[in-house]
């Protein structure tokens, strides 16, 4: 039994020795590379180029035109000459109402009329004789005076009558009520046999031109304020009023026709601090509707020398800062504090910290710290150089 016990406690103790050199080769901190080596960058040259700026705003249609239509008459709904949803053309009638009454007193005025022109009439004949009267002395100068009298006042007869019968025309047509625009028409809210009464608050149904469309979007003043300052500074190109818009629907598709930027409104709304921009869109198919949520692409102008960084090369802290890594003049890692406004397509457009012919790092960022060596390959030329194989390990014993 001696033996074997002292076998055991001789390989514990070969155990014990093989861990801790296994430990102390885990510990040792053997550099990756080769002391003092260049690691492997990639890097993208800068290159001004000139940029059309875009802005995506969301907004809602809608119509070019909007009627109520209300009725000038009171009556009762006779029949409806529309079918609901459908395109109505200017003038086309909507309702009838029962004119009975309103052609009554349409005749009566034109009796009233003619009465007071067979009057005149007689008048005039009267003021005639007694004016050849007059001459002779055949007649006072009192009586030729009624007489021409009596013709002024069947004249202001006349007049009197045919206002009548132009007012109660006008009624008489106020009974056909029609579409004050084309467009589509809405549902109705009478149905035949309903009363209604002129002018009254409740609108019988809606016209709406739908060819051309508006799409109304928001723009904060903060950003407005920013872009007149590079216009101003003659960094933007601005397109104004006429500018082109796409519009792309909810669910992320494209509208197949360009709009019109057509004006911005003159008041910010001091509860948003922004205010509204009016895009004018052809609609022939009817592929808007009033009311539709959509996202206006504007174009706010044309950048000249913009620069513009890879997204790989722009990291953001916390906070927001952008810093970008790129290649000193001595070729070391640089770390430079950068403003990037916005991203157009895969890329940061710059607006300081970077300029045309810095190579920015875009990948290996991993193994580089500010002023560390680097050896950088163009992106899009020959792979960067492979690293150095890691020293091959020391024997086990």
């Amino acid at each position: 039994m001696r033996p074997a016990r002292h076998f055991t406690v001789a390989a514990c103790a070969a155990l014990l020795v093989m861990v801790a050199a296994s430990l102390g080769a885990c510990g040792s901190k053997g550099p990756a590379y080769p002391s003092g080596g260049a690691s492997p960058v990639t890097v993208v040259t800068l290159k001004p180029s000139t940029v059309t700026l875009t802005r995506e705003l969301p907004g809602r249609t809608s119509a070019f035109l909007v009627s109520e239509v209300r009725p000038q008459a009171n009556g009762i709904v006779k029949e409806r000459l529309f079918t609901e949803g459908a395109a109505v053309k200017a003038g086309q009638t909507l309702y009838q109402l029962d004119d009975s009454a309103y052609r009554a007193q349409y005749d009566s005025a034109v009796a009233a009329l003619a009465r007071a022109e067979a009057t005149l009439g007689s008048s005039r004949l009267a003021a005639q004789r007694s004016a050849e009267l007059v001459k002779i002395e055949a007649v006072s100068t009192q009586d030729n005076e009624n007489a021409i009298a009596a013709l002024g006042q069947a004249e202001a007869d006349v007049a009197s009558a045919r206002a009548a019968v132009a007012s109660s025309r006008v009624n008489l047509a106020y009974t056909r009520i029609s579409a004050p625009i084309g467009g589509r028409i809405g549902k109705s809210s009478v149905t035949p046999g309903a009363l209604v009464v002129a002018n009254q608050a409740a609108a019988l149904t809606t016209v709406q031109q739908l060819d051309p469309l508006y799409v109304e979007v928001s723009q904060s003043s903060a950003e407005w304020l920013r872009l007149r300052r590079a216009i101003d500074a003659g960094r933007l190109t601005a397109g104004g009023a006429g500018t082109r818009v796409t519009i792309v629907f909810e669910d992320g598709a494209k509208y197949p026709r360009e709009g019109r930027l057509q004006f911005a409104d003159v008041t910010v709304d001091p509860g948003t601090g922004s205010f509204v921009l009016r895009v004018l869109v052809p609609n022939p198919d009817a592929r808007l509707l009033p009311g539709m949520f959509v996202t206006a692409v504007i174009d706010e102008g044309t950048l000249a020398d913009a620069i513009l960084a890879p997204e790989q090369g722009i990291t953001h802290d916390a906070k927001g800062g952008a810093t970008a890594f790129v290649v000193g003049a001595e070729g070391n890692a640089e770390l430079r504090p950068v403003t990037a406004t916005r991203t157009i397509g895969d890329r940061w457009l710059i607006e300081s910290g970077l300029k045309a012919g810095d190579r920015v790092i875009v990948e290996g960022l991993q193994k580089i710290r500010p002023g560390a060596p680097v050896s950088a390959v163009e992106r899009g030329t020959e792979g960067p150089p492979k690293a150095p194989a890691a020293p091959p390990a020391a024997p086990s014993k």
